[in-house]
């Protein structure tokens, strides 16, 4: 591209906010999405921000969509719902624009908007995702992994569940508020999964992947006391130890071990050939756990924030 042209992509280039997206733009952004992801390996929005791109309005979301000469070319979503962290983003640059400093523009206006106060996320920690980070200011502070291995011929100790405890799958509707309270709890450390809510689990039924099969509830004398989500990502063959929580003051006694098995076999007798889940690679504990179960790490994650 010439110098010309450079100056003239950059007069055209323009940034709008907003609180909702039309469902025009709403299609565009997952297309966007989809032709990222397509070229990158992997999608550039977590599930949760994809699902925040329809349904209007939602507190402390909002949506940057940058256009060269009226056609989209990168997008970025912010979000402000802790009252402790700073605002989380993730933005994504069109491949076929990349090396114009859109990226660059997006990552400066999430920095205005937030109040100089953000923390980003680099799906898949590439190259240009970590320079970006350093043109910006920002220093990375968490890895999460995502961790695989075969469901093939998987081989797990029948689960061995504590006394008095039984195992049940998830009903929509009757075991909403409960399950939402004991994930509130055990995820209480955690500033995305701690901070679900019952429009986020609506959100997440109508998906093709939403299962109550595959959720099963441990209860105790009829009150949860634990769970293990999974999901199913069929077109690339993988089953997702989505979410696996105790209630604080049941952990320790071989419940979280007995749930991951209950669902791995379930995965397994999905015909699924492979297994993968998410873990931050601080978390020691969870990661020799899975390690142990024949988990190794597939890819990482990073975020990256301002100082604070």
């Amino acid at each position: 591209m010439s110098s010309d042209d450079t100056a003239r992509a950059f007069r055209a280039r323009s940034i709008e906010t907003h609180s909702a997206l039309t469902p025009d733009q709403a299609e565009a952004v997952l297309a966007l999405l989809d032709e990222a992801s397509a070229v990158d390996g992997q999608q550039p929005v977590s599930e949760q921000g994809r699902l925040q791109l329809h349904g209007g309005a939602r507190e402390g979301i909002s949506h940057l969509l940058l256009t060269v000469d009226g056609e989209l070319v990168g997008y970025a979503q912010l979000e402000d719902t802790d009252p402790v962290e700073a605002p989380a983003a993730e933005l994504v640059v069109h491949p076929a624009h990349r090396g114009h400093g859109h990226g660059r523009a997006l990552g400066a206006a999430l920095l205005a908007t937030s109040g100089k106060r953000l923390r980003v996320w680099a799906h898949g920690g590439h190259a240009a995702a970590r320079h970006l980070a350093q043109v910006l200011g920002l220093t990375m502070f968490r890895e999460l992994h995502q961790m695989r291995r075969p469901l093939a011929g998987l081989e797990l100790p029948a689960p061995k569940l504590p006394e008095g405890v039984t195992v049940r799958t998830f009903v929509p509707g009757k075991d909403d508020a409960a399950w939402l309270a004991v994930n509130a709890a055990a995820f209480a450390h955690h500033p995305e999964q701690g901070s679900l809510t019952q429009r986020d689990l609506d959100d997440r039924k109508p998906e093709p992947w939403f299962d109550p099969a595959g959720f099963f509830l441990a209860e105790r004398g009829g009150e949860l006391i634990g769970f293990h989500w999974t999901k199913v990502h069929a077109e690339e063959g993988l089953g997702e130890v989505y979410v696996l929580g105790v209630r604080p003051g049941e952990q320790g006694g071989g419940l979280g071990k007995a749930l991951t098995a209950i669902g791995l076999r379930h995965l397994a007798d999905q015909g699924l050939p492979t297994a993968m889940l998410y873990v931050d690679a601080d978390n020691k504990a969870a990661m020799s756990v899975y390690e142990r179960l024949g988990f190794s790490t597939y890819e990482t994650d990073l975020m990256y924030r301002t100082e604070t």
